[in-house]
């Protein structure tokens, strides 16, 4: 078995409790990643999630820089060893990876890799990772790999538990789905139950007053001010449904955790790295809250489904007794200057209307080819 600094019973021990801590999937494979590489005293570390289409919905790695990460490329196909690991199964233990017949090079940024210790993430007979490990910190035999049977047999066993932290932590965020879907469908429910209601009264109540007007005024009179009644309701109606769409985390964790909270699901759920910086931010007043964070999203959005990006950043930093939001993209942008098509297309408008209604401002910065940077300000209390 390994002899690394955290070699023994007490290492092995230490992973499995770091890799059960953890609910969130991100935060899973990190956890399953770093605790492989330090267990097995391995320069470098990395876990891959295969979609259906030939590549990883995830994948991540420990032993790299930020910089050399972003310099690596695209994330890597389903090709070479790593498919060997992921279609036929097995445990792969290699002295030289680079000599092996399945090799497919790498890009000029990658690290060189020489031994190479994988082996499949299994949950019953569906592989749903590809664990593995290189250049072992150790002399190495001539010709030989410095990675050992014991070594293998260790990855094998956090393999296994890491399929268990990995299973639970999906089953997790599909129950947390699913409990979001049902709130918006009962909230769904309630208002066309309550609104529609309102304005079927509204749509008789003028149909009435407008035949009475000519025969009846004074009669017509009454009905529309049955009209301006039922109206006023209905609108009551709205307001208290858009008060319980409020996130009710605004109210409990305040505006810069709920960003972080979601910005991590969404740097969960897509490709594209999405990172947030919070910086001195005091509470400001609800409305503007909920602008930031409604327009934080719709900002998201237009990046993650939109724009190709592969990096979104989002920063919310105080400005005076306000704030500043600035959500910024290294997509394929759009030409500003074609405000009505892409004002509606990317929700522009909308973004402009919140930023306003909140006593805000908000500015857009893009070129094809060159990105996205939106930015709001609030004034604060």
């Amino acid at each position: 078995m390994s002899h690394g600094p955290r070699s023994g019973l007490a290492a092995v021990s230490s992973a499995l409790l770091a890799m059960s801590r953890h609910l969130e999937v991100r935060d899973v494979l990190k956890t399953i990643v770093a605790s492989a590489r330090e267990l097995l005293d391995a320069q470098y570390a990395a876990l891959g999630v295969p979609d259906d289409h030939g590549g990883f919905a995830q994948f991540v790695v420990d032993g790299v820089s930020e910089e050399q990460w972003k310099a690596i490329g695209p994330l890597p196909r389903q090709h070479g060893i790593l498919a060997a690991m992921l279609h036929e199964a097995r445990a792969e233990r290699l002295a030289d990876v680079r000599k092996d017949p399945r090799f497919e090079g790498w890009p000029k940024a990658h690290p060189d890799l020489v031994d190479f210790l994988g082996l499949p993430i299994r949950d019953g007979d569906e592989v749903i990772g590809a664990l593995f490990l290189a250049n072992k910190n150790c002399p190495k035999p001539e010709g030989g790999c410095g990675f050992t049977a014991d070594d293998e047999e260790l990855l094998g066993i956090l393999a296994q538990h890491a399929a268990i932290a990995l299973t639970n932590a999906r089953l997790h965020e599909r129950s947390r789905e699913l409990t979001i879907a049902e709130e918006r469908s009962r909230l769904a429910h309630e208002l066309h139950d309550a609104v529609s209601q309102k304005l079927f009264s509204l749509r008789l109540t003028a149909q009435a007053a407008a035949r009475l007007v000519d025969r009846d005024p004074s009669r017509a009179k009454g009905e529309l001010q049955q009209v301006a009644a039922l109206a006023a309701e209905a609108a009551d109606e709205l307001r208290a449904a858009v008060v319980e769409l409020r996130p009710a985390a605004l109210d409990e964790d305040g505006l810069v955790a709920t960003l972080r909270t979601q910005i991590q699901v969404l740097d969960r759920a897509h490709s594209a790295r999405v990172t947030f910086a919070g910086h001195g931010v005091k509470a400001l007043p609800a409305s503007q809250e909920e602008a930031v964070l409604r327009v934080a999203q719709e900002a998201l959005h237009n990046a993650l489904r939109h724009s190709g990006a592969g990096h979104v950043d989002v920063t919310l930093d105080r400005r005076g007794s306000g704030a500043v939001l600035r959500v910024a993209d290294d997509g394929g942008g759009f030409d500003p200057s074609v405000v009505r098509h892409a004002g509606r297309h990317l929700g522009l408008v909308s973004m402009r209307d919140r930023a306003s209604g909140a006593g805000g401002t908000l500015t857009v910065q893009s070129a094809p080819g060159k990105g996205t940077v939106i930015e709001m300000e609030v004034p604060g209390g």
